[in-house]
């Protein structure tokens, strides 16, 4: 049998062209004792993966040239040496960018419920619903009448940010870029305004949406709308900072105004975090966010593009604004 996976060519410039990606046929590794083979059928492509794809020193080691990309996958197993997996399992883990696997079976978990669309485990039951519960809730711990300002609230993690607050009766502001996707945090998810940074009066949009000043603000983007929000902020003032997409595929230094007095005249904290540092939480954050969903407190918007010959293209859509909510490859059947 012939296997088919992705790898990392060379260091990007910029936004990763195809040139960064290189196809290969390889064959399939038959699984060893303790071994499982998974095909992938659903495979994420995440903007953090854009870091690893720099050599540079990071909370995670950068991809290696030469070497398959790595990311989270959902996948059924088809072949088992492993008395804890068997045949047609769907496990979800981070895993080679191949259409096959062979792994240990430790490297995977078997998704908690199939009664659930399989992708919600690369999503809102995934990383980037854990990432949304632990950011906001351990770091900006939000209070019922606050204000909660998210960047890039349409997309995966921003718009899990703002359901989870009104949730727990905070007011919530999403930024999002377009009227389809502001349209969207006010309609369908129910925040109490939605202000569009890509409109010549973002400033006095977003103004008029903080009255009574930010409580909270969840980083996601960095750039000049953060500069912005940092105007607003509220005495002890919280910013959980998940990431900054908007520097990520500058050539330069990211340079922009100071902000330690803003800090110190608010006494706010500003505390960078990845999800992996709450681990101790993740059972509690696993069981809320399933009840949530399943109750419809939650809801999750998906892009979900065909095809193993995708991935690069929707990876590149993360950085460009074409996806809407969480971005997805489909790449086999269920």
């Amino acid at each position: 049998m012939t296997n088919e996976q992705i790898v990392l060519a060379k260091r990007p410039q910029g936004v990763p062209q195809d040139d960064v990606f290189r196809f290969e046929t390889i064959d399939v590794k038959a699984p060893e004792d303790g071994e499982i083979q998974v095909e992938s059928i659903y495979i994420s492509v995440d903007p953090y993966m854009r870091g690893r794809m720099n050599d540079t020193k990071s909370y995670v080691p950068p991809f290696e040239l030469e070497q398959p990309i790595h990311g989270h996958i959902v996948g059924k197993i088809v072949e088992s040496k492993n008395d804890d997996f068997k045949v047609g399992d769907y496990v979800t883990g981070i895993l080679p960018w191949k259409k096959v696997n062979t792994v240990s079976g430790d490297v995977v978990r078997q998704v908690a419920s199939k009664e659930v669309q399989l992708h919600l485990y690369l999503s809102v039951l995934g990383m980037t619903g854990m990432t949304a519960y632990m950011g906001l809730l351990k770091i900006g711990q939000p209070k019922a009448g606050e204000t909660v300002v998210v960047s890039a609230a349409s997309g995966a993690v921003g718009s899990v940010v703002g359901q989870i607050a009104k949730i727990k009766g905070a007011r919530v502001v999403g930024i999002a870029g377009g009227d389809k996707k502001t349209a969207y945090l006010k309609d369908e998810l129910g925040f109490d305004a939605a202000v569009d940074y890509k409109k010549e009066d973002f400033k006095e949009q977003l103004e008029a949406a903080v009255p009574d000043g930010i409580d909270v603000y969840f980083e996601n983007v960095g750039g000049e709308v953060s500069d912005e929000v940092f105007k607003h902020l509220n005495r002890l003032a919280r910013v959980p900072v998940c990431g900054a997409i908007s520097t990520y595929n500058n050539e330069s230094e990211d340079i922009g105004p100071r902000i330690q007095n803003t800090l110190v005249k608010n006494q706010a904290l500003i505390q960078g975090f990845v999800v992996a540092q709450f681990e101790e939480y993740f059972e509690e954050g696993s069981k809320e966010l399933a009840q949530w969903v399943s109750e419809g407190k939650i809801k999750t918007k998906i892009s979900i593009d065909e095809g193993f010959e995708s991935l690069p293209s929707a990876f590149r859509k993360l950085f460009t604004g074409e996806n809407f909510g969480k971005q997805i490859v489909q790449v086999s059947e269920e």
